[in-house]
């Protein structure tokens, strides 16, 4: 079965999106404490006969009240997965639109160009930004996805809560699982 995963900073918005993409409110856990999420949670996508995508919701990365150890354990756990993951297709790097790329998002998006996964950047939360400054954002971020060899050039800009981008990045998830059914093999570098 193939998988996408969502990676990024802790309260980024992951959770929420996942339950935008399915249209449930409470599918994934979603809190404004910062590193609610502590463990790798998969989600079934497609129709109800049967899964044609599995989504794999990822603990965040940065800020998280924990112990060192218990975050080093959570990044080897990640690291681990998205090394070792024939199945996976595409990790979705998530970027709050406000704060645009981290060195921990930039961390994340060279170890994904070193093991050769292929990752798309989904700006998240871009309702809480004026249109001059979300296009400045994507700007900036294009320019940045040049210095990264896996990197897919389309970004998604994205609003759990209106709704905006949802339906695209539905049917970017929907593209994986087709590429599946074709055949595709993803290349390893």
């Amino acid at each position: 079965m193939p998988e996408g995963a969502f990676a990024g900073r802790s309260n980024v918005g992951k959770s929420s999106l996942v339950n935008a993409l399915t249209g449930r409110k409470t599918l994934a856990r979603t809190s404004n404490t910062p590193g609610r999420t502590k463990e790798l949670n998969f989600f079934a996508l497609g129709p109800a006969a049967g899964a044609a995508l599995i989504l794999v919701d990822l603990p965040g990365y940065g800020y998280a009240r924990e112990t060192k150890s218990r975050v080093a354990q959570w990044t080897a756990l990640i690291i681990d997965y998205l090394r070792g993951r024939p199945e996976l297709r595409r990790v979705f790097v998530l970027v709050d639109s406000r704060h645009g790329l981290k060195d921990s998002d930039r961390d994340v998006m060279s170890m994904l160009d070193e093991v050769a996964v292929s990752y798309q950047i989904v700006l998240t939360k871009i309702d809480k930004l004026k249109k001059n400054e979300l296009e400045s954002r994507i700007e900036e971020i294009r320019a940045e996805l040049k210095k990264h060899p896996a990197s897919h050039p389309v970004i998604h800009a994205t609003s759990s809560e209106k709704g905006t981008g949802i339906a695209e990045l539905r049917a970017e998830l929907a593209s994986l699982a087709d590429e599946a059914a074709l055949g595709y093999k993803p290349q390893s570098g």
